[in-house]
């Protein structure tokens, strides 16, 4: 990962100074580098023999990036990482630019490897990344999205990259078939947990450890799992309070408290989270093709992580 991050930095860089400083303001920022983890750990466990993998995790960390820098003009987010969203910095324009760019990054990294089926992986999952974003915010505002339709959306916007870092790691060290596939999932049920833990620390955490403003996703609207579960078990009692707080987007100061007591009287959030362990188990399934290794076990643990962590 020292290698990666030092490769990161390196590829973001420009004439144009505004870019380096716009990136390095996000990406200095630290946030948990799980995508190029992935990526790293998963040419590992299946033995690589080259360095390939150092491209796709740094071309992972800038698709993600991009994701954000973009995510955070469209959200009008105040926070990210525990600072200043760079947009309000530098502009919004300059943000999706700089976003623009590090796509550009990402591929040229991917390209160097010299590897048609990784460039593939990570092409492909950057295209499900952007639809499934369009549609969550076609999907803002509707609390009778069914669970289903909400599992796909996460599936693509978030779950997907994980499941390509995943599985480009494993194209790189020229894995089997089998191999391959089971990294793919591990990845995929790993950013499904991941999202929906993520989900539900939206209600539960602090700013100070999450890094973003708490509350943003009912402020935004966005029909997440723990949102959607009170709502189907509350719609008889809170009907009333859900579809003027969120259907006609008309808050008013303790709304997010209330939606959290609901949340908590409705047992939404623990479901959530039982959820989001459910799919934890699921990915350290995957890796049961495997022998018992370091990396392995890594594996396993960040899959626990990925539903105990805080922030």
């Amino acid at each position: 990962m020292d290698d990666v991050n030092a490769l990161i930095r390196a590829r973001m860089q420009s004439d144009v100074a505004i870019i380096p400083a716009l990136a390095d303001h996000l990406i200095a920022a630290g946030g948990k580098r799980l995508r190029p983890l992935l990526c790293v750990a998963a040419a590992r466990l299946c033995d690589t023999a080259n360095t390939h993998h150092h491209n796709l995790s740094a071309a992972v960390e800038f698709i993600h990036t991009a994701t954000l820098l973009h995510d955070d003009v469209v959200d009008s987010s105040n926070l990210r990482r525990g600072k200043v969203a760079a947009h309000l910095i530098w502009g919004a324009p300059s943000s999706v630019l700089v976003g623009d760019f590090l796509f550009s990054r990402a591929f040229e990294l991917m390209v160097e490897t010299g590897s048609l089926e990784a460039l593939g992986i990570l092409s492909k999952a950057s295209a499900v990344i952007a639809e499934g974003e369009v549609w969550q915010l076609t999907k803002a505002f509707d609390i009778n999205l069914s669970i289903d339709t909400y599992i796909e959306i996460i599936s693509a916007k978030t779950a997907a990259l994980f499941a390509a870092a995943s599985e480009s790691g494993a194209v790189s060290a020229k894995a089997t078939p089998e191999q391959r596939e089971a990294l793919r999932l591990y990845g995929l049920y790993l950013g499904l947990a991941f999202q929906i833990q993520d989900d539900a620390l939206d209600y539960t955490g602090s700013a100070a450890d999450l890094g973003k403003n708490a509350g943003d996703d009912f402020a935004e609207g966005k029909a997440t799992l723990p949102l959607l579960l009170a709502v189907q078990r509350s719609k008889d009692t809170h009907g009333d309070f859900w579809h003027r707080a969120v259907s006609l987007r008309q808050q008013a100061d303790g709304d997010l408290h209330t939606a959290q007591q609901i949340m908590n009287n409705t047992d939404a959030l623990v479901d959530s989270i039982a959820m989001a362990r459910d799919y934890a188990a699921q990915a350290k399934a995957c890796l049961s093709v495997f022998k018992s290794s370091a990396w392995k076990t890594a594996l396993e643990n960040l899959a626990d992580y990925s539903t105990a962590r805080q922030k």
